[in-house]
């Protein structure tokens, strides 16, 4: 298997591991923030995986807008304002008190849902790019 295609997986193993990790806490309304930390990490490392079976170099970033401007060639994101708010989100959803909000308050069930589907759609089109059977990673 060529380099490049092995770590792409390797990248969406680390994905599935961000998923799965927010399957099971999906419902909990107190943890919305975590879900949001999550969604934001499942689709860095959707992007980066992406990247690394392009053969494109991975820069070293979280910022979700950047990375996708080095991929939108291979999958195209139809709600751009939500990756944006996924990405204000990040780095601010991991401390207390006034971090981790949007403008009205700490995400909701509803908001860390949709952030959660976001993060899945991407995943799996990458996997469908990638030609990955997304169950088969672990």
């Amino acid at each position: 298997m060529d380099k490049n295609r092995k770590q792409a997986i390797e990248w969406l193993k680390a994905v599935k591991d961000d998923l799965d990790s927010i399957s099971y806490i999906i419902d909990v309304k107190h943890l919305t923030n975590i879900i949001s930390f999550h969604a934001q990490q499942a689709i860095e490392k959707s992007f980066k995986s992406l990247l690394e079976y392009k053969k494109i170099p991975i820069i070293k970033t979280h910022n979700l807008e950047r990375l996708y401007k080095k991929v939108k060639d291979y999958i195209e994101i139809d709600d751009y304002d939500k990756l944006e708010l996924i990405n204000e989100l990040y780095i601010d959803s991991r401390y207390p008190a006034s971090f981790g909000l949007l403008p009205y308050g700490k995400p909701t069930l509803e908001d860390a849902k949709e952030f959660y589907e976001f993060a899945n759609d991407i995943f799996e089109r990458v996997c469908q790019i990638l030609e990955v059977d997304k169950d088969s990673l672990k």
